[in-house]
């Protein structure tokens, strides 16, 4: 019997955390996200429930998870081409990798900043073009390689190269809890689920279901969503004025917004998605994140609020997003 993941729902507080992965689950197109935080700040935990409610949306098949560890080579990431016995039998010879087994699923770098740095390259290039090639004298073959990709990070341990950093495409920094309620519900939920996890998981199964729903319907949104031309401009101007190099960063804000704007089940990018998708997109490209006007404050700065349940209306379109989950 396989045992329960701690629920994705049931976590308190790292809310941006959450957030940055549901986007992710919407629209994988953002290119994955990176996590900087201390130990004990609930990244994987996150992942691994995020890997059940994507299951739950899926209701067909399993999601895979392929935790890649810090020795990993790039044989056991790509995969190579077994060539005695392509000889032997006239037929290609393939023996996979952890690319291929994270088809359609999620891979979790722990600590990637300890990851060889071409190793990282590997992966987010299959990640960026969705397909993973596999050559070995003279002989190739390509296979789809379609997954999230969640990296974690702690800077005081090391930095990843600026090239690498700006493959990703959003990251979140999440900090350690102070508030005692929030601390004590952590404690209280997290001794619940160890006391029983079966019942813990079957208490937060509503939740955990409307979560999917709430991923599937906006996944089904997003083609639908209108980026007007004036929010496009936005998103360069903040991307300018924040001194990041290249293009990738306008391109991520403008994906994000409108991922944003399917979640929250609106047809359109509204000035409020544009700046919070832009805290997203350059928190690990620049030190200077723009700020919206006086008259807009941050989303960020908002009550909270959940991600909306899936059997819910569209919601005006307000100045600025709700606070996430």
């Amino acid at each position: 019997m396989t045992v329960p993941c701690f629920p994705f729902s049931a976590i308190v507080g790292q809310e941006k955390l959450k957030e940055a992965l549901v986007l992710n689950a919407i629209n994988p197109a953002i290119g994955g996200v990176l996590i900087f935080g201390e130990k004990g700040t609930a990244k994987s935990t996150a992942v691994r429930g995020l890997k059940n409610i994507l299951e739950l949306v899926s209701s067909s098949h399993q999601v895979p998870l392929v935790e890649l560890p810090l020795s990993a080579t790039e044989e056991m990431i790509i995969g190579t081409i077994n060539i005695p016995d392509t000889l032997k039998t006239e037929k290609i010879q393939i023996e996979y990798g952890l690319l291929h087994k994270a088809n359609n699923g999620i891979i979790y770098i722990d600590e990637v900043n300890l990851l060889e740095d071409h190793l990282v390259d590997v992966i987010l290039d299959a990640a960026a073009m969705g397909v993973n090639r596999i050559e070995r004298e003279g002989i190739s073959h390509e296979h789809p390689s379609n997954f999230i990709l969640v990296g974690t990070m702690n800077p005081e341990e090391g930095e990843l190269r600026p090239q690498l950093l700006d493959r990703f495409g959003i990251s979140a920094k999440i900090i350690t809890e102070t508030e005692i309620k929030i601390r004590k519900d952590i404690v209280c939920r997290r001794l619940a689920w160890e006391e029983d996890k079966e019942s813990f998981s079957s208490n937060w199964k509503d939740e955990e279901k409307n979560l999917g729903e709430t991923i599937e319907k906006a996944r089904q949104l997003l083609p639908q969503v209108k980026l007007d031309e004036k929010y496009v401009e936005l998103a360069i101007d903040i991307a300018l004025e924040a001194g990041v190099e290249g293009h990738r960063a306008d391109i991520i804000i403008c994906k994000t917004a409108k991922t944003l704007a399917a979640l929250y089940k609106r047809l359109e990018v509204n000035e409020g998605d544009i700046y919070r998708a832009a805290e997203y997109a350059l928190n690990h490209r620049s030190d200077s994140i723009p700020t919206p006007p006086d008259k807009n404050p941050p989303a960020c700065h908002t009550s909270q609020h959940e991600i909306p349940p899936a059997t819910s209306q569209p919601s005006p379109q307000p100045t600025t997003p709700p606070h996430p989950i």
